[in-house]
């Protein structure tokens, strides 16, 4: 257990480190940073609508996510396969899956410190009302949680080409149809067509139904699962895809 510990650690390491060593990571955080400040005070009416809270912030996260996360993710195996280090990486001594969780625990957390650097958002909020930051810190969550589910859709599809535009666009058309089946006109479309079973599964498939809960401070354990399930799901399909090139 150690030993894999250790494994994970050293890629996940290594991944961080190839973030940092390139202007790549710095011109992320920024674009981040200003697309969540536009968003937040301009396109969502921070101040307009007078409430001490950070729906204006959250409410677009789904969107934001849809293409800076697999912007930040669409290397991770695409550049080894590219630059012809995969093969290498997959002969060390160690297990596939703990190359896999390595690099998309480096990767996540990058995120999570992009997450992280919005900070003055909630420094904003809170001097200028009192806000419930229990609530604030619930949606932070469910936005981390989120953003790990778009970049282990991201890896998936990654380790399908060598092609990182090609593996842009996978992603966001899957995370695009993952917020599409619970956005509200459609589900009400789907309603309004006498289809309350198929409205409530696209639903039951959706971000936005289960960040929705994050976001009002509710921690509901479906959504815990919906998001570990994604995430185990995107991972595991991962180490298929690896060990079919691998076996090739």
């Amino acid at each position: 257990m150690n030993e894999a510990l250790g494994n994970i650690t050293a890629i996940a390491k290594r991944e961080l480190v190839s973030y940092f060593s390139s202007p790549v990571a710095y011109v992320f955080l920024v674009i981040f940073l200003l697309m969540n400040g536009f968003f937040t005070f301009m396109a969502g009416g921070f101040f307009e609508r007078g409430d001490a809270s950070l729906i204006a912030f959250f409410i677009w996260h789904p969107w934001l996510y849809l293409f800076l996360v697999p912007a930040a993710g669409m290397r991770l195996w695409s550049e080894e396969r590219r630059l012809g280090t995969m093969e290498l990486l997959l002969t060390m001594p160690i297990a596939p899956w703990q190359a896999i969780a390595g690099k998309f625990v480096a990767s996540w957390l990058f995120l999570g410190l992009a997450l992280l650097l919005t900070f003055p958002v909630w420094i904003t909020v809170n001097y200028l009302g009192s806000p419930d930051n229990g609530v604030i810190i619930c949606g932070y969550f469910g936005s981390f949680l989120m953003a790990g589910a778009y970049l282990a859709i991201t890896c998936m599809t990654s380790a399908m080409t060598r092609n990182q535009v090609i593996a842009f666009i996978v992603s966001v058309v899957i995370c695009l149809f993952l917020i599409l089946s619970g956005w509200p006109p459609v589900t009400q479309l789907l309603e309004s067509l006498d289809m309350p079973t198929i409205r409530d599964l696209a639903a039951s498939f959706s971000v936005m139904t289960h960040f929705d809960g994050f976001q009002k401070g509710v921690v509901a354990f479906r959504s815990l699962v919906y998001f570990g399930t994604v995430i185990g799901f995107c991972l595991f399909t991962t180490g298929v895809i690896l060990r079919t090139h691998r076996a090739g």
